[in-house]
């Protein structure tokens, strides 16, 4: 073997001339399947990332809808209607004693007769009792027995709106009183009236809040 011939050759080979032959590197398969591992993971750890990061921002794929699905929590208002401890009587059921505490003649008998128009019963036409008499200083003072606070006074006051309501507990009977102040000029107009006394058998429902959650 010639001294020139590089060591583990086994003498298969002769340098000749001033060339040296190539010398290939031995291919190392390991490091290229451990970069190509590697490279799997990270991409799958990204890949995995993206996906949570859409999960979150999209609502986890969930469609929303403009109904919801039930789960949705919130306030809700429902209107529900606003029961009336008594039943209001129909002015027909009412006798109604019409009293004139001003100096002004003929306004007890006038205000009678056009709330006997109205479907009123009409008990008892003159002037106020001297408890009363010139005393009134509004439109007028609505009398009554304890029972009819809320029941026969509000349908008689959509008649005399702003007049004053009170009851006597020592009172007797279920008539009420319509006694004339000096204020009084007139009945509120009929369709006014008409229009105050539907309300009232009819009350707007109060709103009701359910939370829910």
């Amino acid at each position: 073997m010639s001294m020139l011939t590089p060591p583990g050759m086994g003498g298969k080979y002769r340098i000749k001339g001033n060339k040296h032959p190539r010398m290939r590197r031995p291919r190392r398969r390991g490091r290229l399947v451990v970069l190509t591992v590697a490279s799997v993971v990270v991409l799958g750890v990204g890949g995995w990332g993206t996906l949570q990061l859409i999960d979150v921002f999209t609502g986890g794929g969930k469609k929303a809808s403009a109904a919801g699905d039930g789960t949705d929590c919130g306030t809700t208002t429902k209107a529900s209607p606003s029961p009336s401890a008594k039943p209001l009587p129909q002015p027909r059921t009412i006798t109604v004693n019409v009293l004139n505490a001003t100096t002004r003649g003929g306004l007890a008998k006038k205000t009678a007769d056009e709330l006997k128009k109205r479907g009123f019963k009409i008990g008892d036409v003159g002037n106020a009792t001297e408890q009363y008499d010139k005393k009134v200083k509004g439109t007028g003072l609505l009398l009554g027995p304890a029972a009819a606070l809320d029941t026969s006074l509000p349908v008689l006051g959509t008649q005399l709106p702003g007049a004053e309501r009170r009851t006597e507990a020592a009172r007797k009977g279920a008539a009420v009183d319509l006694v004339i102040g000096d204020g009084f000029k007139e009945l509120a107009k009929k369709p006014d009236a008409d229009r105050a006394l539907t309300k009232l058998a009819t009350p707007e429902p109060a709103p009701t809040t359910k939370k829910g959650c």
